[in-house]
């Protein structure tokens, strides 16, 4: 792992009397390591962890080149925070105003009193984007988990049984087979219910023709993994099929078209208006992809907004879809790895129409 604090400090060309003060659990972990409650801080002469009994150790073992402090009733994070910004002269405290809530950062001025507040403005949060040697290998093991789970519970999906339960299946083989955790909640979608892009798993159960939409994810190393399938139980409907087909050219059609120096503008327009052209605008009213990595939603975004530049070494997902209200849906998602001249796809298992 390259020097982070460091790379971060650079960046800002922080000065001797500047500090940055970090509670977002994400940013925390890419600069120190650390996956404990907490806050960081860190300057040009100092790297804190700031936590309390139940931390301490795990802190000194996940971040060795940081030095730990821990709290008790009468001395909270923000008590060690000004002591030891008072010891090394901190004038100016950099902090995540995204993050922090009003309270919590009223709190912090009365107690953290005599510098000056600036927000960080998410500088933690840009570096992470581009990926380094190890983050992509970490993904891409996610991305393998996460494949080889999918192929492994196709043999068992059978008619009546609910969302739940074949979302449950899917957790237990990625948590059996590697997984560290699960990057978020998995969505399993049968029927009308595919209907809706962010559908719960019910008591819903699959029957003969259904499509049935899988989006889910293992976490490994502390990085996630993001894919979408959608199979059918049986022979689909014609207008199905003809949804299916065409949310996978859009697919093959804007992965593609992914590489460094476009932007997520151009690469969104490509899928949105082949499936707009093809009979279906308006079906397709979420952005065609995210960047991956520490947290499932990262930036930058591939949608109709986004306007910042794909670069080597980002993690997108290419996922369009097509929703059809009281008929059913179709998204298909693969994480893959921008690249010049394009991209490589870290999602294995087929796009192709798979039968049950």
């Amino acid at each position: 792992m390259t020097d982070r604090p460091l790379k971060l400090m650079d960046r800002m060309a922080l000065t001797e009397n500047e500090a940055v003060l970090v509670h977002n659990p994400s940013n925390m972990f890419w600069l120190s390591g650390y996956t404990g409650e907490g806050v960081v801080l860190i300057g040009r002469s100092f790297r804190a962890i700031i936590t309390d009994f139940r931390y301490t150790e795990q802190a000194e073992q996940q971040a060795p080149s940081f030095s730990v402090e821990m709290t008790d009733k009468s001395t909270s994070h923000d008590h060690i925070v000004a002591r030891i910004c008072e010891k090394n002269n901190i004038t100016t405290l950099y902090y995540e105003d995204d993050f922090l809530t009003v309270r919590e950062f009223e709190t912090a001025r009365k107690v953290i009193p005599g510098v000056e507040w600036k927000s960080l403005n998410r500088k933690v949060q840009l570096l992470r984007q581009v990926k380094d040697e190890k983050e992509l290998a970490c993904i891409a093991e996610a991305c393998r988990i996460t494949g080889e789970s999918f192929e492994r519970l196709l043999p068992n999906i059978k008619e009546g049984m609910t969302e739940k339960e074949l979302a449950l299946m899917l957790e237990f083989d990625m948590l059996t087979h590697g997984a560290s955790g699960l990057a978020f909640d998995t969505i399993a979608a049968t029927g009308a219910h595919g209907s809706l892009p962010h559908a719960v798993p019910g008591d819903l159960k699959i029957k003969k023709g259904d499509m049935i939409t899988f989006d889910f994810g293992a976490k490994f190393g502390g990085y996630c993994a993001d894919m979408t399938r959608t199979v059918a139980l049986g022979n689909p409907s014609d207008e199905m099929r003809k949804v299916y087909q065409i949310v996978l050219d859009a697919q093959q059609m804007a992965q593609d078209a992914v590489m460094a120096g476009k932007t997520g503008k151009e690469i969104d327009a490509i899928a949105r208006n082949y499936i707009y052209g093809s009979g279906y605008e308006g079906r397709f009213g979420h952005g065609l992809g995210h960047a991956v990595g520490i947290d499932i939603h990262e930036e930058p975004r591939l949608s109709m907004t986004g306007e910042a530049i794909l670069e080597e070494n980002h993690v997108v997902t290419v996922e369009p879809g097509i929703y059809l209200p009281g008929i059913g849906g179709v998204r298909i998602e693969n994480t893959v790895v921008v690249k010049k001249g394009g991209c490589i796809p870290l999602t294995m298992p087929t796009r192709e129409l798979i039968i049950l």
